[in-house]
Protein backbone atom coordinates (compact mmCIF):
# COMPACT_ATOMS: atom_id res chain seq x y z
CA UNK A 1 0.00 0.00 0.00
CA UNK A 2 1.78 3.42 -1.33
CA UNK A 3 2.03 6.09 1.62
CA UNK A 4 -1.12 7.99 -0.01
CA UNK A 5 -3.58 5.00 0.64
CA UNK A 6 -2.04 4.91 3.99
CA UNK A 7 -2.78 8.34 5.16
CA UNK A 8 -6.51 8.17 3.27
CA UNK A 9 -7.17 4.74 5.86
CA UNK A 10 -5.69 7.07 8.72
CA UNK A 11 -8.00 10.00 8.02
CA UNK A 12 -11.23 7.70 8.07
CA UNK A 13 -9.72 5.88 11.31
CA UNK A 14 -9.22 9.26 12.93
CA UNK A 15 -12.42 10.55 11.80
CA UNK A 16 -14.13 8.01 13.29
CA UNK A 17 -12.19 8.17 16.83
CA UNK A 18 -13.05 12.07 16.71
CA UNK A 19 -16.78 11.17 16.29
CA UNK A 20 -16.80 13.08 13.11
CA UNK A 21 -15.79 16.22 14.30
CA UNK A 22 -13.68 18.55 11.48
CA UNK A 23 -10.08 18.51 11.93
CA UNK A 24 -6.98 19.23 9.65
CA UNK A 25 -4.01 16.70 9.44
CA UNK A 26 -0.37 17.71 8.88
CA UNK A 27 3.10 16.07 9.66
CA UNK A 28 3.92 16.84 12.71
CA UNK A 29 7.68 15.30 12.72
CA UNK A 30 9.97 13.27 10.94
CA UNK A 31 11.42 9.24 12.06
CA UNK A 32 14.18 7.59 11.10
CA UNK A 33 12.16 4.47 10.99
CA UNK A 34 9.34 3.53 9.05
CA UNK A 35 6.87 5.54 11.50
CA UNK A 36 5.59 8.81 10.54
CA UNK A 37 3.43 11.11 12.59
CA UNK A 38 0.68 13.53 11.68
CA UNK A 39 -0.94 16.53 13.43
CA UNK A 40 -4.64 16.08 13.98
CA UNK A 41 -6.15 19.70 14.81
CA UNK A 42 -9.50 20.53 15.45
CA UNK A 43 -11.76 23.38 14.87
CA UNK A 44 -11.42 24.71 18.51
CA UNK A 45 -7.69 24.68 18.28
CA UNK A 46 -7.08 21.73 20.21
CA UNK A 47 -4.94 18.75 19.23
CA UNK A 48 -3.66 15.34 18.47
CA UNK A 49 -1.08 13.01 17.08
CA UNK A 50 -1.66 10.10 14.91
CA UNK A 51 1.34 7.60 14.33
CA UNK A 52 0.96 5.65 10.95
CA UNK A 53 3.44 2.42 11.48
CA UNK A 54 3.21 0.02 8.41
CA UNK A 55 2.48 -3.35 10.55
CA UNK A 56 4.48 -5.30 8.37
CA UNK A 57 7.35 -2.58 9.07
CA UNK A 58 6.87 -1.84 12.54
CA UNK A 59 4.90 -3.33 16.03
CA UNK A 60 3.03 -0.73 17.70
CA UNK A 61 2.13 -3.03 21.02
CA UNK A 62 5.80 -1.83 22.81
CA UNK A 63 4.80 1.81 22.43
CA UNK A 64 1.81 1.37 23.92
CA UNK A 65 2.79 -0.80 26.77
CA UNK A 66 6.50 2.06 27.66
CA UNK A 67 4.00 4.68 27.24
CA UNK A 68 2.54 3.19 30.17
CA UNK A 69 5.55 2.08 32.29
CA UNK A 70 6.51 6.06 31.88
CA UNK A 71 3.44 7.09 33.03
CA UNK A 72 3.24 5.04 35.62
CA UNK A 73 7.13 6.07 36.71
CA UNK A 74 5.84 9.92 36.92
CA UNK A 75 7.49 10.66 33.25
CA UNK A 76 5.26 12.99 30.82
CA UNK A 77 5.09 10.43 27.82
CA UNK A 78 2.36 10.52 25.13
CA UNK A 79 -1.05 8.85 26.32
CA UNK A 80 -2.69 6.63 23.93
CA UNK A 81 -6.30 7.74 23.60
CA UNK A 82 -6.97 4.92 20.50
CA UNK A 83 -5.40 2.36 18.59
CA UNK A 84 -5.98 -0.04 15.88
CA UNK A 85 -2.89 -2.23 16.20
CA UNK A 86 -3.75 -4.36 13.18
CA UNK A 87 -3.57 -1.28 10.98
CA UNK A 88 -0.69 0.44 12.61
CA UNK A 89 -2.72 3.86 14.10
CA UNK A 90 -2.66 5.23 17.30
CA UNK A 91 -4.08 8.50 18.35
CA UNK A 92 -2.26 10.28 20.56
CA UNK A 93 -2.09 13.14 23.03
CA UNK A 94 -0.12 15.69 21.45
CA UNK A 95 3.24 17.24 23.37
CA UNK A 96 3.79 19.90 21.48
CA UNK A 97 6.38 21.72 19.28
CA UNK A 98 8.89 22.58 21.41
CA UNK A 99 11.80 19.81 21.02
CA UNK A 100 14.89 20.33 23.38
CA UNK A 101 17.26 20.17 20.24
CA UNK A 102 15.39 23.63 19.04
CA UNK A 103 15.05 25.22 23.05
CA UNK A 104 18.53 23.80 24.15
CA UNK A 105 20.86 27.54 24.33
CA UNK A 106 23.27 28.55 26.91
CA UNK A 107 20.53 30.76 28.42
CA UNK A 108 18.10 27.62 28.53
CA UNK A 109 20.17 25.18 29.44
CA UNK A 110 20.85 24.32 32.87
CA UNK A 111 17.10 24.51 33.36
CA UNK A 112 15.96 22.27 30.82
CA UNK A 113 18.80 19.12 31.57
CA UNK A 114 17.90 19.46 35.04
CA UNK A 115 14.57 18.75 34.44
CA UNK A 116 15.91 15.92 31.79
CA UNK A 117 18.06 14.76 34.29
CA UNK A 118 15.03 14.75 36.92
CA UNK A 119 12.47 12.78 34.44
CA UNK A 120 15.37 9.94 34.03
CA UNK A 121 15.89 9.25 37.13
CA UNK A 122 12.38 8.66 37.69
CA UNK A 123 12.33 6.17 34.88
CA UNK A 124 15.67 4.38 35.95
CA UNK A 125 13.86 3.79 39.85
CA UNK A 126 10.29 2.29 38.56
CA UNK A 127 12.48 -0.35 36.80
CA UNK A 128 10.98 -3.87 37.47
CA UNK A 129 12.77 -6.84 35.78
CA UNK A 130 10.78 -8.59 33.43
CA UNK A 131 8.83 -5.70 31.83
CA UNK A 132 11.36 -5.56 29.17
CA UNK A 133 13.89 -7.04 26.74
CA UNK A 134 17.64 -6.98 27.94
CA UNK A 135 20.30 -4.99 26.31
CA UNK A 136 22.00 -8.51 26.02
CA UNK A 137 25.56 -9.23 24.22
CA UNK A 138 23.65 -10.07 20.76
CA UNK A 139 21.82 -6.80 20.83
CA UNK A 140 24.84 -5.22 21.74
CA UNK A 141 26.90 -6.72 19.26
CA UNK A 142 24.36 -6.59 16.35
CA UNK A 143 24.43 -2.78 17.12
CA UNK A 144 27.89 -2.20 16.89
CA UNK A 145 28.37 -4.45 13.87
CA UNK A 146 26.53 -2.04 12.22
CA UNK A 147 29.88 0.05 12.06
CA UNK A 148 31.92 -2.29 10.06
CA UNK A 149 29.01 -3.47 7.84
CA UNK A 150 27.61 -0.25 7.22
CA UNK A 151 30.19 2.59 7.99
CA UNK A 152 33.02 1.01 6.77
CA UNK A 153 32.06 -1.39 3.71
CA UNK A 154 29.60 0.92 1.81
CA UNK A 155 30.16 4.45 3.35
CA UNK A 156 33.78 4.32 3.45
CA UNK A 157 34.19 1.39 0.65
CA UNK A 158 36.69 -0.37 2.79
CA UNK A 159 37.36 -3.67 3.69
CA UNK A 160 38.95 -4.65 7.10
CA UNK A 161 42.22 -6.63 6.69
CA UNK A 162 42.66 -9.34 9.12
CA UNK A 163 44.59 -7.57 12.02
CA UNK A 164 41.61 -4.40 11.44
CA UNK A 165 38.83 -7.16 12.32
CA UNK A 166 40.70 -8.97 14.92
CA UNK A 167 41.06 -5.11 16.90
CA UNK A 168 37.81 -4.17 15.97
CA UNK A 169 36.11 -7.48 17.79
CA UNK A 170 38.75 -7.26 20.66
CA UNK A 171 37.17 -3.65 20.97
CA UNK A 172 33.71 -5.04 20.79
CA UNK A 173 34.00 -7.72 23.69
CA UNK A 174 35.87 -4.96 25.67
CA UNK A 175 33.01 -2.46 25.33
CA UNK A 176 30.01 -5.79 25.64
CA UNK A 177 32.21 -6.65 28.91
CA UNK A 178 31.50 -2.79 30.58
CA UNK A 179 28.05 -2.68 29.28
CA UNK A 180 27.25 -6.03 30.76
CA UNK A 181 28.61 -5.15 34.56
CA UNK A 182 27.14 -2.30 34.48
CA UNK A 183 23.44 -2.41 37.41
CA UNK A 184 20.75 -2.73 34.51
CA UNK A 185 17.64 -0.57 34.94
CA UNK A 186 14.69 0.83 32.29
CA UNK A 187 16.71 1.83 29.20
CA UNK A 188 15.01 4.30 26.97
CA UNK A 189 17.42 3.94 24.30
CA UNK A 190 17.13 7.35 22.61
CA UNK A 191 16.91 9.56 25.08
CA UNK A 192 18.29 12.71 23.27
CA UNK A 193 17.27 16.14 22.94
CA UNK A 194 15.78 15.51 19.56
CA UNK A 195 12.72 12.92 21.73
CA UNK A 196 12.34 15.27 24.75
CA UNK A 197 10.13 18.26 24.06
CA UNK A 198 9.43 21.19 26.23
CA UNK A 199 5.75 20.97 27.90
CA UNK A 200 4.21 21.19 30.94
CA UNK A 201 5.50 18.75 33.03
CA UNK A 202 8.79 18.72 31.33
CA UNK A 203 10.14 17.12 29.44
CA UNK A 204 7.55 15.37 27.47
CA UNK A 205 9.26 11.92 26.51
CA UNK A 206 8.95 10.53 22.57
CA UNK A 207 10.53 7.79 20.52
CA UNK A 208 10.67 5.30 23.23
CA UNK A 209 9.52 2.04 21.68
CA UNK A 210 13.01 0.60 21.61
CA UNK A 211 13.55 0.53 25.53
CA UNK A 212 15.31 -2.06 26.82
CA UNK A 213 16.56 -3.33 30.58
CA UNK A 214 20.51 -2.42 30.26
CA UNK A 215 23.29 -0.55 31.66
CA UNK A 216 22.44 2.61 33.84
CA UNK A 217 25.12 5.12 32.04
CA UNK A 218 23.39 4.06 28.51
CA UNK A 219 20.68 6.91 28.34
CA UNK A 220 23.12 9.41 30.62
CA UNK A 221 25.44 9.36 27.62
CA UNK A 222 22.64 9.51 24.44
CA UNK A 223 21.23 13.10 26.30
CA UNK A 224 24.94 14.18 27.29
CA UNK A 225 26.66 13.39 23.99
CA UNK A 226 23.83 13.95 21.78
CA UNK A 227 23.70 13.22 17.76
CA UNK A 228 22.63 16.75 16.88
CA UNK A 229 24.06 18.68 19.59
CA UNK A 230 27.55 18.78 20.86
CA UNK A 231 28.47 20.27 24.31
CA UNK A 232 32.32 21.30 25.23
CA UNK A 233 33.92 18.61 27.59
CA UNK A 234 33.81 20.65 31.20
CA UNK A 235 29.66 21.09 30.01
CA UNK A 236 29.06 17.40 29.80
CA UNK A 237 31.37 16.83 32.92
CA UNK A 238 29.31 19.01 34.81
CA UNK A 239 26.05 17.54 33.62
CA UNK A 240 27.26 14.19 33.82
CA UNK A 241 28.20 14.40 37.45
CA UNK A 242 24.86 16.48 39.03
CA UNK A 243 23.05 13.04 37.18
CA UNK A 244 25.21 11.29 39.31
CA UNK A 245 25.07 13.16 42.65
CA UNK A 246 21.31 13.02 42.01
CA UNK A 247 20.82 9.17 41.23
CA UNK A 248 23.43 8.11 44.22
CA UNK A 249 20.93 10.12 46.85
CA UNK A 250 18.23 8.38 44.76
CA UNK A 251 19.42 4.86 45.83
CA UNK A 252 20.08 4.27 42.57
CA UNK A 253 23.09 2.12 41.74
CA UNK A 254 25.73 3.96 40.20
CA UNK A 255 29.24 3.52 41.07
CA UNK A 256 30.46 4.97 44.12
CA UNK A 257 33.31 6.73 42.75
CA UNK A 258 32.40 9.13 40.02
CA UNK A 259 35.60 8.25 38.17
CA UNK A 260 34.70 4.35 37.59
CA UNK A 261 31.28 5.86 36.64
CA UNK A 262 32.68 8.18 33.94
CA UNK A 263 35.06 5.07 32.46
CA UNK A 264 31.57 3.46 32.12
CA UNK A 265 30.19 6.25 31.01
CA UNK A 266 32.55 6.95 28.13
CA UNK A 267 33.00 3.41 27.35
CA UNK A 268 29.39 3.07 26.76
CA UNK A 269 29.12 6.31 24.95
CA UNK A 270 31.90 4.39 22.27
CA UNK A 271 29.48 1.48 21.88
CA UNK A 272 26.58 3.75 20.70
CA UNK A 273 28.97 5.87 18.58
CA UNK A 274 30.11 3.38 16.72
CA UNK A 275 26.33 2.09 16.31
CA UNK A 276 25.05 5.22 15.39
CA UNK A 277 27.89 5.84 12.77
CA UNK A 278 26.75 2.49 11.18
CA UNK A 279 23.13 3.42 10.95
CA UNK A 280 23.59 6.70 10.16
CA UNK A 281 24.82 5.19 6.82
CA UNK A 282 22.31 2.58 6.63
CA UNK A 283 19.84 4.91 6.92
CA UNK A 284 21.01 6.56 3.54
CA UNK A 285 21.87 3.62 1.27
CA UNK A 286 19.48 1.86 2.57
CA UNK A 287 16.50 3.91 3.54
CA UNK A 288 17.26 6.70 1.55
CA UNK A 289 17.35 9.71 3.74
CA UNK A 290 20.69 11.12 3.41
CA UNK A 291 20.97 14.12 5.91
CA UNK A 292 22.05 11.95 8.31
CA UNK A 293 25.18 11.37 7.18
CA UNK A 294 25.91 14.95 7.93
CA UNK A 295 26.25 14.52 11.52
CA UNK A 296 28.90 11.44 11.58
CA UNK A 297 31.93 13.78 11.66
CA UNK A 298 30.21 14.27 15.38
CA UNK A 299 30.27 10.85 16.02
CA UNK A 300 33.85 10.52 15.04
CA UNK A 301 34.84 13.44 17.44
CA UNK A 302 33.46 11.59 20.12
CA UNK A 303 34.89 8.40 19.37
CA UNK A 304 38.27 9.85 18.66
CA UNK A 305 39.30 11.03 22.45
CA UNK A 306 38.14 8.18 24.06
CA UNK A 307 39.50 5.39 22.29
CA UNK A 308 42.82 8.03 23.40
CA UNK A 309 42.13 7.92 26.27
CA UNK A 310 42.19 4.50 27.52
CA UNK A 311 45.09 2.38 26.62
CA UNK A 312 42.90 -0.60 26.25
CA UNK A 313 40.87 1.10 23.24
CA UNK A 314 43.63 3.03 21.80
CA UNK A 315 44.11 0.53 18.84
CA UNK A 316 40.73 1.78 17.81
CA UNK A 317 41.75 5.41 17.46
CA UNK A 318 44.56 3.94 14.73
CA UNK A 319 41.61 1.90 12.92
CA UNK A 320 39.43 4.88 12.84
CA UNK A 321 42.53 6.88 11.31
CA UNK A 322 42.56 4.27 8.73
CA UNK A 323 39.29 4.00 7.80
CA UNK A 324 38.61 7.54 6.99
CA UNK A 325 41.67 7.97 5.07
Amino acid sequence: MIADERRTRLERWLATQLKGSRFSLTPASEDASFRRYFRATLEDGSSFVAMDAPPEKEDCRPFVRIARLLADAGVHAPVVHAQDLGAGFLLLSDLGTRTYLGELSAATAGALMADAIDALIRWQLASRPGELPPYDEALLRREMNLFPEWYVARHRRKTLTAPQAETLERIFALLVQSALAQPAVYVHRDYMPRNLMVSEPNPGVLDFQDAVMGPITYDVVSLMRDAFLSWEEEQVLDWTVRYWEKAKRAKLPVEPDFGEFWRAFEWMGLQRHLKVLGIFARINYRDGKPKYLADTPRFLAYARPVAQRYRELAPLSQLLDEVET
